[in-house]
């Protein structure tokens, strides 16, 4: 039987014409809510995605994943203490001795002030002078205050979520979380859900542990996120790199790998079924898929039966286009549609299969300490992702749930999170032209070359080994490993290429330095290339030498 094709991305943003009939837009959230059902209150109130999206009338349902879901993940059951629970649903007067919290007198803290950018003023400066502040009492729903979040709350309600068997929910963020599926990518299966997470590492660290199997081998590009690669080793997992270029993973290598597979070639491994990707400002090279390279990399994984973990940390911080120091900038988006309209689709806005677990997070356009994100993936997979989060992470932190609270759903509501995106949009295009213009004047041209990310936050420099003085005598590696001491002798510390390779045996034949233009200053940023580039003409015995524009060759 053929599999369905992956559905043009037309019809899967809530910006674009909708082939289906449930579509959200901003503007929209409040009339769906004025139409919704009443939302109870209180502590551990029960939640899951379904009671904030829409049917999806005319959508299929995901397919079944019990062939690719391992043994470990598929024996685990429901907590029994936390299934307990249930029976709180009964009359007010029960008196519950068979928990094991303590008791909220005991907190020490009786409320946290926050204060939060008042939109769209969103600098520091700004934030001092007018900000919003924003207070989390200890009693605030017994005082009516708030529906759904207090101190206590934050500290026993957000634990006691998962006693549900439910999403690891509280009461508020899966409102805003289950809508920006909707928003923003509108995957076009019915029982699509998403649960909350203690930021994406954990969320991987769980998804390996649902579906490998050692000795079994898992894709990714052939550069990949570090510590991607390394949560899985541990369990047995073996990696294949798939060949990248510009944009990225390159879906051709990607069907020739799976074609021509050989067990025999590779202990009797079967031919490999999850892929680990990072589409958007991929981490460590910069790259972005465009959106036919979306769809070719779902045609090849329906070809083959492939799982994909869409991993997209960076997927709001995609970045005007590239024009260079000479030329003016491209005019940003002036509205949300249009925001949302310049954002390549995502692959879960074509996954007609369900056959695609996306990872996101507030690590990157909120802050890292939250450990706060979130999964969207088939009814299935997160309730087979909750059955063993429930027994481990539990819950993300309460205080970061009832922060995100009173910024995200209090003060901001949907239409000033995206006011923050664009702002951030427009912040991190700065910071990539800043690093770029650096690039151009100060690294040697006969070495090193590079493409301006056009998302995320780290620029990738290739740097031409085989002009070194001794190539003859020298690896690739000790190569890399000189120029990266002569940069730290110079005052730069920047990031092996080596570090990053999927396939950790094979350093590959080309050598590459990653670079990060998200925290330094602009003036930091331009005086560490400056660096880069002299330990480069150290090392490549080069003299400095600039054209008529000041730029370096």
């Amino acid at each position: 039987m053929v599999p369905p094709v992956a559905t043009d991305v037309q019809g899967t943003m809530d910006t674009q014409a909708a082939t289906f009939s449930d579509r959200l837009s901003v503007n929209g959230v409040p009339a769906r809510r004025s139409k919704g059902p009443k939302i109870g209150g209180g502590i551990a109130a029960h939640s899951s995605s379904d009671m904030f999206k829409s049917p999806g009338y005319g959508k299929p349902k995901a397919k079944r994943w019990d062939h690719r879901i391992n043994e470990e993940s598929s024996s685990r059951m429901p907590s029994s203490l936390k299934g307990a629970a249930k029976y709180l649903k009964n009359p007010e007067d029960l008196i519950s001795l068979g928990g094991g919290l303590p008791s909220s007198q005991y907190f020490p803290l009786e409320h946290i002030d926050i204060k939060v950018p008042t939109p769209p003023h969103f600098s520091e400066e700004d934030t001092k002078e007018s900000g919003m502040l924003r207070t989390i009492g200890k009693h605030d729903i017994a005082e009516g205050k708030s529906l759904y979040v207090d101190w206590i709350s934050a500290n026993i309600e957000i634990r006691n979520g998962a006693y549900r068997g439910e999403p690891v929910f509280t009461r508020f963020l899966p409102r805003l979380l289950s809508r920006i599926p909707k928003i923003v990518h509108n995957p076009p299966y019915q029982d699509w859900q998403c649960c909350m997470t203690v930021g994406s590492t954990s969320a991987l660290d769980m998804a390996y542990r649902m579906f490998t199997r050692r000795g079994e081998y898992l894709m990714t590009e052939e550069y990949t996120f570090s510590t991607a690669a390394e949560t899985a080793r541990p369990m047995g997992a073996r990696w294949v790199g798939i060949k990248m270029d510009e944009e990225g993973l390159l879906p051709s290598h990607l069907d020739s790998v799976l074609s021509t597979w050989d067990p025999s070639a590779r202990d009797g491994a079967p031919r490999p079924w999850l892929l680990y990707t990072v589409p958007s400002g991929q981490n460590p090279t910069g790259a972005t898929q465009s959106l036919q390279r979306r769809k070719d990399i779902y045609r090849v994984a329906q070809k083959y039966d492939v799982y994909i973990i869409e991993d997209e940390p960076y997927f709001f911080l995609q970045m005007q286009p590239y024009t260079g120091s000479q030329a003016p900038d491209v005019p940003p988006p002036a509205s949300h549609e249009e925001f949302l309209k310049a954002l390549v689709p995502s692959l879960l806005s074509m996954d007609v299969d369900g056959r695609v677990m996306r990872l996101d997070s507030f690590s990157k356009v909120i802050a890292p300490g939250m450990r706060l994100g979130w999964i969207t993936a088939s009814e299935q997979i997160i309730e087979r992702f909750v059955r063993h989060s429930e027994t481990s992470t539990q819950t993300p932190s309460g205080a970061s749930q009832a922060i995100m609270y009173k910024l995200l759903d209090e003060s901001w509501g949907h239409s000033g999170y995206l006011d923050w995106l664009m702002n951030l949009r427009l912040e991190y295009t700065k910071r990539r032209d800043n690093i770029c213009y650096a690039c151009e004047r100060y690294l040697p041209r006969a070495v090193a070359s590079w493409n301006p990310p056009m998302a995320g936050m780290f620029h990738w420099i290739k740097v031409d080994w085989q002009k070194h003085p001794t190539r003859d005598s020298k690896s690739l590696l000790a190569i890399e490993d000189e120029i990266f001491h002569a940069a730290i002798e110079k005052g730069t510390l920047t990031s092996k290429g080596s570090w990053f390779r999927a396939e950790t045996g094979n350093p590959g034949n080309d050598l590459f330095f990653r670079t990060t233009f998200a925290a330094a200053s602009n003036e930091q940023i331009a005086e560490a290339i400056r660096r880069f580039g002299d330990a480069l003409r150290a090392v490549f015995h080069l003299n400095s030498v600039t054209n008529s524009n000041g730029a370096s060759v």
